[in-house]
């Protein structure tokens, strides 16, 4: 299960279930989408804020690289 503290394994699942998105450049609606979109997220979007977005896409474009 995966909550949105857990940023480094969001954006692991990211990487292996959208390679063709490019982490620099989505914007924070659609990466909160897309993990809550996650088969293994199963937390609501009330504890997603602006600093939680910013660490898995910070996260993401590390994994990336």
């Amino acid at each position: 299960m995966l909550c949105w503290t857990d940023s480094l394994e969001i954006a692991i699942s990211l990487e292996e279930t959208s390679p063709d998105i490019d982490p620099k450049t989505i914007n924070f609606v659609d990466l909160r989408q897309l993990v809550m979109d996650l088969e293994d997220f199963e937390e609501g979007q009330s504890k997603c804020g602006e600093r939680v977005l910013e660490a898995i896409q910070m996260n993401w474009i590390e994994e990336k690289e």
